[in-house]
């Protein structure tokens, strides 16, 4: 008996083990279920002139043309949808207008809204760079910021604001007055409607607010209503970091495709992930990357009309393009 005892903790042991660990990363290491999308093109590089970055951050497509944070030039850049340069503004200063380090940024009805991470506001100008207004002042207060990572702006107006070191979400009407908010100020959390630095965020159609949030690695759901719905990202979407599918490794920005897929860029793992709207792994893109190609730290993420992915690649300081195959 004592032998038999000894033969089971030897062999039966590690096998009960092999079979829950295998029974683990099937639950929580889901499938690839849609072919990776492909590199179309990519532009950029360090420096100061037309085209060139230093730390490029968010990215928004409308119409044929894609706009660029230029984050430590603060400034925004436009190109066409092939990456040739037509255009820039922004002045670095923390005036009215004025740019510290742009973040993730936002188009709505011709309108691009900015994520002002050192000015701690957003401005907003029209996409052919003029001013129009702008919106918050450094604080802890209801409608005050310390240093948004993005903002997402709702078919009426009202905007949705990623208050980062603040670990809040704030909903501001479209006179930039304070609604609500979500998380309680300066204080981390990890279960659902509680952030850790939140960066970005983005609407659905239906007007579903999906927010990237970002050190606890994972992204929350909140419905129309404002109810914390869902969250998801490693197991149970509680802080758990990791290179697997659907796992994160701080997520930086997210955005909705037309037909309701979700993109997030998952920063230190070197990719962009796609889910369906309930938050089901779908496919990843970016990682492993050569001379050239491929992704290393992503930021910032837009769609086009037409489904191509743009994404910031900070480090190597240029935007890629990406195409379904």
């Amino acid at each position: 008996m004592a032998r038999k005892a000894l033969l089971w903790l030897a062999v039966g042991v590690p096998l009960v083990a092999a079979l829950i660990v295998g029974v683990g990363w099937f639950a929580f290491v889901p499938g690839i279920k849609e072919p990776p999308y492909r590199q179309a093109a990519a532009w950029g590089g360090k420096g100061i002139g037309p085209g060139q970055f230093n730390e490029p951050t968010g990215v928004a497509v409308a119409g044929e043309e894609v706009f660029v944070a230029d984050a430590r030039n603060a400034r925004i850049q436009v190109f066409d949808l092939e990456g040739k340069f037509k255009r820039q503004f922004g002045n670095k200063g923390k005036a009215p207008g004025e740019l510290g380090r742009p973040m993730n940024l936002t188009i709505a009805k011709g309108v691009l809204y900015i994520a002002d991470y050192w000015n701690d506001r957003v401005e907003v100008f029209s996409v052919d760079g003029t001013h129009q207004r702008t919106i918050g002042r450094p604080g802890s207060g209801s409608g005050e910021f310390n240093a948004p990572g993005g903002v997402a702006v709702a078919p009426n107006g009202d905007l949705y604001v990623a208050d980062f070191y603040n670990q809040r979400v704030q909903h501001l009407n479209s006179e930039g007055v304070f609604v609500k908010q979500w998380g309680t100020t300066e204080k981390v959390g990890i279960w659902g409607g509680e952030f850790n630095y939140p960066t970005d965020l983005a609407l659905s159609a239906d007007g579903t607010l999906y927010v990237a949030d970002g050190y606890n690695d994972r992204v929350q759901v909140f419905g129309p209503d404002g109810r914390y719905l869902r969250r998801w990202g490693g197991p149970f979407g509680m802080n758990i970091h990791g290179p697997f599918n659907g796992w994160f490794t701080t997520v930086t920005a997210i955005a909705v495709e037309r037909g309701g897929s979700i993109f997030v860029s998952d920063f230190y793992n070197g990719r962009v992930q796609k889910f369906s709207s309930d938050g089901s792994f779908l496919t990843a893109f970016g990682s492993s990357p050569t001379a050239g190609t491929g992704l290393t730290h992503p930021m910032g993420i837009a769609v086009s009309d037409d489904g191509a992915m743009f994404v910031t690649d900070v480090k190597p300081h240029r935007v890629t393009k990406w195409t379904k195959p």
